[in-house]
Formats: structure tokens, sequence, C-alpha cells
């Protein structure tokens, strides 16, 4: 009888969770140009990756977009309020979103405009 610790907890193969987990964290120093390229040159190595880059690349291509907006509203001072916002939000939910890959779990970011399907 397998133990717990020895039990597997999905089907997602290992390899796969830690690409998909690179997606993830990855953008949180480079911005969206790695979950790109992870997507780009993995999507096809397995659905999990394929699925996890995307998620990783639509958040990453929000909080870029989300930037821009925050640099236009410095001119009436309510965008020095929202990099920090945008800085905290992009670490937090881009760590969230590398352990659940880690665990092999699809993770999906409660705000991200999903504009590659």
């Amino acid at each position: 009888m397998e133990t717990p610790a020895t039990t597997p907890t999905s089907t997602v193969p290992t390899e796969a969770k830690t690409v998909a987990m690179l997606a993830h964290l990855l953008g949180i120093l480079f911005s969206f140009i790695p979950s790109l390229i992870i997507w780009l040159t993995k999507k096809q190595d397995h659905a999990f990756i394929d699925d996890q880059a995307k998620e990783a690349l639509n958040f990453q291509i929000t909080i870029v977009i989300g930037w821009f907006v925050a640099l236009a509203l410095t001119i009436v001072g309510i965008g020095l309020l929202l990099f920090p916002v945008l800085g905290i939000g992009n670490l937090v939910f881009c760590i969230i979103g590398g352990i659940k890959a880690n665990d092999g779990v699809a993770y999906r970011y409660p705000f991200a405009i999903r504009l590659i399907k």
C-alpha cells in the first residue's frame, strides 16, 4: 500500500509542472517575455503547459496594460498609487500561480484580459 507521501497527486508529468511553474514565476522579473517563449516553444509538449503558459501570458499582458494606464494616470496623481498595487498584485498572484502549477492544478488569475485563447 502506498503512503500519502508517495501517492501520485496528478497525472501531469513533473517536467510539465515545472515548465508551467516557470511560466508563472518568471513573469515576476521579466514580464510577459518568458511566458510567451514557453508558450511558443513548449505548447505542443503537454496540454497543461499550453494552458498555464497562456494563462500566465494573458495575466502579464494585463499587467503591462495596467502599467501603461498607471503611467498615463500619473498626470492626475492616481497613477502613483497604482504602481505599488500592480507590483504587489503581480508578485502575489504569480507566486500563487507557480505553486498551483507545481501541484499540477490549473490556475486561473482572478483578473486577466484573455487575449490569447
